[in-house]
């Protein structure tokens, strides 16, 4: 089935999201992108990147799987063609590739097909906002995977005979992390241009890391077992924090072109 975002309707689009997340179910990786491909992910991306951004890289959030749209998305924003990955830049002044025919294990994250390359060359404007808008959907996903987790484990786990979901100190914890995942959702909802992409992954990453954070104190000792799926969403968000620069840099960003123009644009109508 090759679908295209143009005139889907509410019904389309739901029908949309539940094939792409069953796919993304039964594969990842180099699996993943050929099934992408065959769903016309390609085309959706050059048609409607609106809609196919958001929705493609928050369900990986969901799903914890993970593919090389980051380089399509790049790509495409760059107008470059050919083969061979582009280098991104990351945290440290390093630079990485997204490998989609590597093999995994090179990373913080073990299941991503990174590796380092001693240098790059700058992107453009528009590369460098798509790759931060993409990834700051792709972390807003994995933080709420990682709140998805914590919560079923607070309603399910029974402490001093109590759920513990009832504790006032683990409800305010996942209430934070829903709010910054909120905050979040909405700087990316209004994230045109350069500042407007580089907050909303700045605001994105910040959230996901404070989702790390506080689902780990939710979950508790499990959180730290390979057994559970925990430990994978922070694994993810760590990497995907540092692609194309980590919150902390980002808001130095931000903070240095208010500095300079002196004012900050108003980056949404209230």
């Amino acid at each position: 089935m090759t679908v295209t975002g143009a005139d889907l309707d509410g019904a389309e689009l739901d029908l949309l999201t539940d094939t792409l997340r069953k796919t993304m179910a039964a594969a990842t990786g180099r699996e993943l992108d050929a099934a992408l491909a065959g769903l016309g992910w390609p085309d959706l991306l050059a048609e409607s990147p609106d809609l196919a951004v958001p929705l493609v890289f928050r369900l990986l959030g969901e799903t914890g799987t993970h593919a090389a749209v980051l380089d399509d998305v790049v790509r495409h924003a760059a107008g470059l063609a050919g083969p061979g990955p582009v280098p991104l830049p990351f945290a440290g002044a390093t630079w990485v590739v997204w490998d989609r025919d590597g093999e995994p294990g090179a990373t913080v994250d073990e299941e991503l097909p990174l590796r380092t390359v001693a240098t790059g060359t700058e992107l453009s404007r528009n590369a460098l906002a798509a790759g931060r808008r993409a990834l700051g959907w792709w972390l807003l996903g994995t933080g709420h995977a990682m709140l998805a987790l914590a919560r079923r484990h607070a309603v399910e786990r029974i402490q001093f005979g109590r759920p513990l979901a009832s504790f006032q100190a683990v409800r305010h914890r996942l209430a934070e992390t829903l709010v910054a995942l909120e905050g979040a959702q909405a700087a990316l909802y209004t994230a045109e241009g350069e500042l407007g992409a580089l907050l909303g992954k700045a605001a994105a990453g910040q959230a996901a890391l404070t989702a790390a954070r506080h689902c780990q104190q939710v979950l508790g000792g499990i959180g730290f077992t390979a057994e559970h799926d925990l430990h994978r969403h922070v694994r993810r968000t760590l990497v995907l924090d540092g692609l194309l620069g980590s919150t902390r840099e980002l808001t130095r960003a931000a903070g240095a072109h208010i500095r300079v123009a002196g004012s900050a644009p108003r980056l949404a109508q209230l």
